[in-house]
């Protein structure tokens, strides 16, 4: 049988020295915080709107976060849905919940109450933390029929002063007598539960796809798929020390759970947060914060080309700028460059591989495929094997169109409490990763195929 093509992994020619060598991450985002709240308590890592929180402050308070759930009955294991928008709420209850021990499930605040009621009984939800408005709105009946026993309410305009109206718009209500506050919670000072820091094999989300081939099911993101994606964004991306990240991505999503809360975090950085996206909004953030680096689907990016008070010098502080979850026009890259400056490089990932798979290089362009003038998503990292393969799976020649398969240390164990599948058929000599791998995973790109080029 023929060697598989992937085996050298030629695309490592692409990359540069740091890029393709070893890296060594921390057990979990846990870790990370903790080092960084000895070492550098007083660097800011959150910024919302004129509000700003500390490596230590933010420990502090979710530490306290993870006390009170664990008084409250909250079990190592025990799942805790975040149902939030980018706010420090969002960044206080993971780390909380998983100082705690728990996994967390985040969700979509967009979710209808159908959707929200088949992620807190599939994940058998034991807490949830919300919005103060969601929970009085509509979440407070759709909780009543699930597994949840602990509710954390959040007014998302605490952690600053300003309130900006485009995007904050609402106003405080009274604290519901059925749930507790999320920000007195965390200011209480209550300590962390003992022995409750994860380890790297536990599983640190439950991340529920879109559904479009069936009902939603929960990827088992574990601590070191996380870590593993984070410390290749921290090597890989080449910002300067203490990084600048802006949250354009929700956070709830697993692009902005790992590409900016963890690549940040995982950097001593400073994650700058506006709630969601306003494009005038983000231009001021720009302005004020000089970020570094962000991430986020095309569509934003066009808002943001579109905005009257767009300018080259919003863009200036930029070192690279990255897009995936959406296709990426090249007319769109060459049109932001010529009016802004920066190339937005292109990337490929899939909730069951812990965000990207593939990237373009920061120091590349990406080409383009003269057959469907579609950009190219990039290439793996050097432990990681994405291949294009038919139904057999056999490779497929180059220039034919086939389906998407990954193999390396972000693809998750498997689904929650769903058989793992066996692995794909592969040829004899399959090109395993540098390092122990996940199952093999399948998943399809725009309709399911991709063509290998």
């Amino acid at each position: 049988m023929t060697a598989s093509r992937y085996a050298a992994k030629p695309w490592l020619d692409l990359l540069d020295e740091v890029q393709r060598g070893p890296v060594d991450p921390a057990d979990s985002l846990v870790h990370a915080l903790r080092r960084f709240a000895a070492e550098a308590p007083d660097r800011v890592f959150l910024t919302y709107f004129d509000g700003r929180l500390t490596y230590r402050e933010a420990d502090e308070l979710s530490d306290s976060v993870a006390g009170h759930l664990a008084a409250r009955g909250l079990e190592r294991g025990d799942r805790v849905a975040v149902l939030l928008q980018n706010s420090p709420h969002f960044v206080l209850a993971v780390l909380g919940a998983w100082k705690a021990g728990a996994t967390v499930v985040p969700v979509n605040p967009m979710y209808k109450s159908g959707e929200v009621a088949h992620v807190l009984r599939d994940g058998e939800v034991a807490a949830l933390i919300c919005a103060d408005r969601a929970w009085e709105a509509y979440l407070r009946d759709t909780a009543a029929g699930s597994p949840v026993r602990i509710v954390l309410t959040a007014c998302e305009l605490d952690f600053q002063t300003r309130g900006d109206t485009r995007v904050l718009g609402f106003e405080r209500l009274p604290q519901a007598g059925d749930a507790d506050d999320l920000t007195a919670v965390a200011r209480a000072g209550h300590p962390a539960p003992a022995d409750r820091d994860p380890a790297a094999a536990d599983t640190a989300l439950i991340s529920y796809t879109s559904g479009t081939s069936g009902a939603p099911k929960g990827a088992t993101n574990t601590h070191a798929n996380i870590m593993y994606n984070a410390e290749r964004q921290r090597t890989g991306l080449h910002l300067p020390e203490a990084p600048v990240y802006y949250a354009l991505a929700p956070l709830f999503h697993i692009t902005g759970m790992v590409c900016q809360l963890g690549a940040c975090l995982d950097s001593a950085g400073t994650l700058v947060l506006t709630y969601r996206f306003e494009a005038g909004v983000v231009l001021e953030a720009f302005a004020e914060h000089r970020p570094h680096y962000t991430v986020g689907p095309s569509t934003a990016f066009m808002a943001l080309a579109a905005h009257p008070a767009a300018t080259r010098e919003h863009f200036s502080s930029f070192v690279n700028i990255s897009s995936g979850g959406a296709p990426l026009p090249p007319a769109l890259v060459e049109k932001f460059r010529a009016g802004f400056g920066p190339y937005i490089r292109n990337g490929y990932g899939l909730t069951e591989c812990t965000a990207p798979c593939a990237s373009v290089p920061p120091h590349r362009e990406a080409p383009v495929d003269p057959a469907s003038g579609t950009l190219a998503v990039g290439v793996p990292g050097p432990d990681t094997v994405v291949r294009i393969v038919d139904d057999r799976g056999e490779e497929v020649p180059f220039g034919e169109q086939g389906e998407i398969v990954v193999r390396g240390p972000q693809v998750v164990p498997g689904y929650w409490r769903r058989p793992t599948p066996p692995p794909r058929p592969s040829p004899a000599a399959s090109c395993a990763p540098a390092t122990s791998a996940s199952w093999t995973n399948r998943a399809g790109c725009t309709s399911s195929t991709a063509r290998r080029t």
